[in-house]
């Protein structure tokens, strides 16, 4: 079988339990949006988006790392799995130690708006330090699955995952009002502990979620053993605090302009802004689906094929089908934003449409530069990861500080691809410099003009004209099939 076949097949499966776990996750966006207005939302928005950033500080980056160092010393795999877990666990008793003492005054900082009262936000916290805690001890037997080449338990879990969030939310938002409406048995003992419309219920459901996968993933965290080798240690925290400041770095690209926004707009406006805001930009999702499932095909395949000699030219044609893929979802999403639109069920999102085209491309070259990235994770350069994210992160915070102020979300959205698009052409040059790879340059970038111009037309042009937009679609599917014949040929006639 051929390199390229065999990536797209880890890759393809990592894809279907992504998408079956995505695809329950994403009807969570009608559920929500149906059952809370926007300033409800936002609540929702603010937490998660704290939480992101506390999950890549759990992490350490050791989940890069466990990947590196199996590389790097494969016939010390065990302890190598033994000294990510412990970084991971020694972060997260930490971070217990110094959160839950005080919840009150960390529900004082992150509150917005004025309708939620204080102590609500101090159960949410609550809730959150149990999903943030029981996520991280997940973090490494994920990883060793991932490196392990078990990717259908790795979808089995975190499919069931989802199915037990889905369900409890779906019980606490819609089938225990039912019951109390219409006074059918149970009635009686959900009304003497039920709230209806808390949005607390959407976090409880998380945190049992949570505590499932741990137990489920119980035979894997059997396998750690109290052994530490302290020089390994350190030589995985020098690799791999460079790559948590370029993860947290990320995140903060990723979540700050929605604290930024309930923090800066004011306070009559901040929760429904924000609840808009985030409800638009969940149609992205359609996007970032297929870039987690790259994510976690390729990153374990790239550590694995370092050492071949003809890496570098699978890595460029790997880039080669990615631009492809990521540019062709970009335009189908936006040619078909008039059905689309339906996935936030709730007219009062839909003026904050305009936010998706510049989100979209922003999460095209994210996806970018996670693949470019690959040099200086394989060159053992993370300081670079640090750099680029770095610089994206300041981009985003003084942008959004300067401009949400006078454009609201609709500055959250260009600052997005205005800091993801720098921190892909930064990782372009100074990879070139360092670890040169034989990109096509000048056709990927081809694929990426052509689809901007593309969505330009169709969502600005021609006014979101689904019958236009799906046109364009068609004459890009057929330009680049037509370009790539040869290419796709070679592929699948190779064996």
């Amino acid at each position: 079988m051929s390199t390229a076949k065999k990536f797209a097949g880890q890759t393809a499966i990592y894809g279907i339990s992504t998408i079956a776990q995505r695809l329950l996750s994403s009807l969570l966006t009608p559920l929500y949006t149906t059952a809370y207005r926007p300033s409800v939302y936002s609540i929702f928005s603010t937490m998660f988006s704290y939480a992101s950033i506390l999950q890549a500080i759990l992490a350490f980056g050791m989940e890069t790392t466990f990947f590196r160092y199996l590389n790097k010393f494969s016939e010390n795999k065990k302890q190598v799995y033994n000294n990510g877990f412990w970084v991971v666990f020694m972060m997260s008793v930490v971070f217990l130690l110094l959160t839950l003492p005080f919840t009150h005054s960390i529900a004082g900082f992150i509150k917005i708006g004025k309708d939620t009262p204080q102590q609500e936000f101090e159960k949410y916290i609550k809730y959150f330090i149990g999903i943030l805690i029981l996520d991280a001890w997940c973090v490494i037997p994920f990883a060793k699955l991932r490196a392990d080449g078990r990717p259908v338990k790795y979808g089995a879990i975190k499919v069931v995952n989802i199915v037990i969030m889905f369900s409890l939310n779906l019980i606490f938002i819609f089938l225990i009002p039912y019951l109390i409406k219409h006074n059918l048995p149970g009635a009686d003992w959900c009304r003497q502990w039920f709230t209806p419309g808390w949005i607390g219920y959407v976090f409880l459901s998380n945190l049992v979620a949570s505590f499932v996968t741990l137990l489920l993933l119980l035979p894997e965290l059997l396998q750690i053993k109290l052994v530490f080798d302290s020089n390994l240690f350190k030589d995985m925290l020098i690799y791999s605090w460079p790559i948590l400041v370029a993860n947290l770095s990320y995140i903060i690209n990723e979540n700050l302009d929605k604290l930024l926004l309930g923090k800066l707009l004011p306070d009559n406006i901040s929760e429904h802004e924000l609840g808009v805001y985030s409800g638009c930009a969940r149609i992205s999702i359609f996007l970032s689906i297929f870039i987690q499932a790259f994510r976690l095909g390729a990153e374990p395949f790239f550590f694995s094929h370092a050492k071949n000699k003809n890496s570098g030219q699978t890595y460029a044609r790997i880039m080669d089908y990615f631009v492809i893929m990521v540019c062709l979802i970009f335009v189908g999403v936006v040619a078909n934003i008039q059905i689309l639109k339906y996935y936030v069920n709730n007219k009062s999102y839909w003026e904050g449409l305009d936010v998706v085209p510049p989100l979209l491309f922003g999460y095209v070259s994210l996806g970018i530069y996670m693949n470019l990235s690959v040099w200086y994770k394989l060159s053992d350069q993370t300081k670079y990861g640090l750099y680029i994210s770095g610089v994206g992160a300041i981009l985003t915070i003084v942008l959004n500080v300067l401009f949400i102020p006078k454009y609201s979300y609709m500055a959250s959205a260009w600052v997005s691809l205005i800091a993801y698009a720098t921190m892909m052409i930064l990782s372009y040059i100074w990879g070139q410099k360092n670890y040169p790879i034989p990109y096509n340059l000048k056709k990927n970038l081809a694929y990426i003009i052509s689809s901007i111009l593309l969505v330009y037309l169709s969502f600005y042009i021609f006014n979101r004209n689904i019958f236009v937009g799906n046109a364009l679609l068609l004459i890009f599917v057929s330009a680049a099939f037509y370009f790539e014949r040869n290419n796709l040929k070679a592929i699948f006639n190779k064996q």
